[in-house]
């Protein structure tokens, strides 16, 4: 009852019948048989259905009937990762203001109990759908939330969320055993994953190499949704080098089992946080840019502004799951709006100073997400730049064009220039549609 299925596609309906029981699935007019195979599964697809009026989708043997009641149609996400997607709409900014104002009839949310297992399971103890109102929405995913909030606000159809994160998880746990073999790369995490369930180990826990696949993500597939919203990185920046490879295998395994084509997926890059973490955050941010540029479909959510610098879970999640939602708005509906920050395009050294120029440009670029203060110019900050002796120094940086001049007294012959490049960010290059620029740099020494 009360879920939403996703417009525009055939949708898969699935269940469990006693082998060779024949099957019938009735919904909006249409009826599809099945007849359930040797192990007792049978699946149907229905559709392509329209945005309308509520359905009733009734499922039926000769000796039993099942009837689900107040099914709408509209665009269905999956919102997905750590700590920071599991975050609860009552813990982010303004949460008690926010939780009494999600009156939202036509959101409905539902969300994966948080277990692991060795092995793939096709089913999860359900809490049900729920249509999204203050008495539903406290402890769901802040930034699953928001951005679905923002969706509807713009397309005006029906939104389901379906929210199956984890906190202080790995992406390998998110990911397939298959998959995770396919690769040397992996071979420890398999190691680990064969060890445990070999072991029948009880206290498998999240961390566990394709524990959280297996129990929080295949038993949503195939279900019929638009896309995936990711927020996840922080467990794996002590393994940076390998998160874009396995990126790439994860997001891939995804998209070929659920079947669907290359669908949607939006990612948020890790938001500014400790000083400590300067050796690590801004290699994993790398990988998930790299991710960006080189995957289809893919596209990502700035946060470094956006971030608190004693705390790894920031508290703003509006504008996370806004610029998630402009991503979507942009890439998967086709609205002709600015979607990403001001990105790195090419660098040239001339005369003692780096040329840096930028795409995603928007309105053009400026200091600040609000533009440069009445009061006074204000400076670029966070860029750096090196010599050849391969050390950066603080830079002087200042915007012209498309571009920005980099400099500083320090080095006559700079090589490379970096931008944000630390756990802890202050950078404030945006474009004038409010947008963060990306951190970057132009050397991989």
């Amino acid at each position: 009852d009360h879920m939403v299925l996703q417009r525009d596609v055939r949708v898969p309906i699935w269940g469990t019948a006693a082998p060779g029981e024949k099957v019938r699935v009735q919904i909006a007019g249409k009826t599809r048989k099945a007849t359930a195979d040797n192990r007792g599964r049978w699946q149907v697809e229905v559709g392509p259905l329209s945005v309308g009026e509520p359905l009733e989708l009734r499922v039926w043997t000769d000796g039993s009937v099942l009837n689900l009641t107040d099914i709408l149609v509209g665009e269905v996400w999956v919102c997905s990762g750590q700590s920071n997607m599991q975050w609860n709409v009552g813990r982010s900014n303004n949460g008690e203001q926010e939780v009494s104002e999600a009156n939202w009839p036509e959101i409905r949310i539902v969300s994966v109990p948080r277990v692991a297992s060795h092995t793939p399971r096709d089913q999860f103890k359900p809490n049900g759908w729920h249509a999204c109102s203050p008495e539903t929405i406290k402890q769901f995913s802040a930034v699953g939330y928001f951005f679905g909030r923002d969706l509807y606000k713009n397309l005006k159809v029906p939104i389901g969320l379906i929210n199956t994160s984890y906190g202080g998880t790995p992406m390998e746990a998110w990911t397939s055993h298959p998959v995770l073999a396919s690769r040397p790369t992996f071979a420890k995490d398999v190691q680990i994953a064969n060890q445990a369930q070999a072991t029948n180990n009880k206290k498998l826990a999240r961390k566990h190499p394709t524990g959280l696949f297996n129990a929080m993500i295949h038993p949503l597939i195939p279900f019929g949704m638009r896309g995936v919203i990711w927020y996840q990185g922080e467990a794996n920046a002590n393994r940076h080098q390998h998160y874009h490879e396995l990126s790439q295998l994860m997001i891939a395994d995804w998209r070929g089992r659920w079947g669907q084509g290359d669908f949607p997926f939006l990612l948020v890059q890790l938001a500014g946080f400790s000083p400590k973490q300067d050796a690590v955050w801004p290699y994993l941010r790398e990988a998930q840019h790299k991710t960006v540029l080189t995957e289809t479909n893919v596209a990502m959510a700035v946060a470094t502004d956006i971030g608190n610098k004693k705390d790894i879970h920031p508290r703003n999640k509006q504008d996370v799951g806004k610029r998630l939602a402009l991503a979507a708005r942009a890439l998967t509906y086709g609205e002709d709006i600015v979607y990403s920050g001001p990105v790195y395009q090419t660098m040239k050294a001339k005369k003692g100073k780096c040329v840096v120029k930028f795409e995603h440009l928007g309105g053009g670029l400026q200091i600040g997400r609000e533009g440069a203060t009445s009061q006074g110019p204000e400076k670029l900050k966070g860029f750096e730049i090196a010599g050849e002796d391969r050390k950066f120094v603080p830079a002087e940086a200042q915007i012209s064009g498309d571009q920005v001049i980099v400099s500083s007294e320090a080095v006559s012959n700079p090589i490379a220039v970096r931008y944000n490049w630390s756990g802890w960010t202050e950078g404030n290059l945006y474009n004038a549609e409010g947008l963060p620029a990306p951190p970057f740099r132009t050397d991989r020494f």
